[in-house]
């Protein structure tokens, strides 16, 4: 089972987006029957979205190896991670587009005149690194640095959240039960590093 773990996650992770593209076919065929009264707007959201839960599920690896005891799990940690990163740039790249159509003078004024936007996009800038730096090349090269540096991944989900529950404008349950997950995994790491100090402590 274990040597069809990453095949099997990577054609999971990658299904959102083959939904996605096989809707826009059947959108340029018949408008409005894929893609609903708005698009553009569901395309956008879509990809923000899909990138957001799967930055949240690339957080969840490590606590349920943890719970699960199931070490090969780890091995998928990086791949849900580029694949949120790639959503979440497609998501930037579609507004980008569609929505501003190419325009870099008008995207730079909604980046810095929409809070919402400047939101999202700081929350796609802090991720850059992190995926840039997800080879273990580079977790050998950084070393101690490389697990400060992706870190940064707490708060671009912080960002994003703030970023989505900005945007919403009717209702809130599923922003507030995306909070509640990321509030879990904060907790769960904070109550595993706090189980870790005496064993620390007495092999000092």
């Amino acid at each position: 089972m274990t040597g069809y773990l990453k095949p099997v996650t990577f054609a999971l992770l990658a299904l959102p987006g083959a939904w996605l593209a096989f809707a826009i076919v059947g959108e340029a065929n018949a408008v409005g029957s894929k893609l609903g009264a708005d698009p553009v707007a569901t395309v956008v959201d879509f990809l923000g979205e899909w990138g957001l839960r799967l930055l949240l599920l690339a957080l969840s690896v490590s606590p349920l190896r943890r719970v699960t005891g199931w070490s090969s799990l780890a091995r998928v940690r990086r791949m849900v991670g580029l694949f949120a990163f790639a959503y979440l740039t497609l998501h930037f790249l579609a507004f980008t587009a569609l929505i501003v159509g190419w325009d870099w003078s008008a995207l730079v004024t909604e980046i810095l005149d929409r809070p919402y936007v400047t939101l999202g996009f700081a929350a796609l800038v802090l991720l850059l690194p992190l995926a840039i730096t997800s080879t273990a090349g580079w977790q050998r090269r950084l070393r101690r640095r490389w697990v400060q540096l992706h870190k940064l991944v707490f708060v671009a989900v912080a960002l994003g959240l703030l970023h989505l529950a900005w945007l919403t404008k009717d209702g809130y349950a599923q922003v507030s039960l995306y909070l509640l997950i990321f509030a879990a995994l904060l907790g769960e790491r904070w109550w595993h590093a706090r189980s870790q100090q005496p064993k620390q402590k007495a092999l000092a």
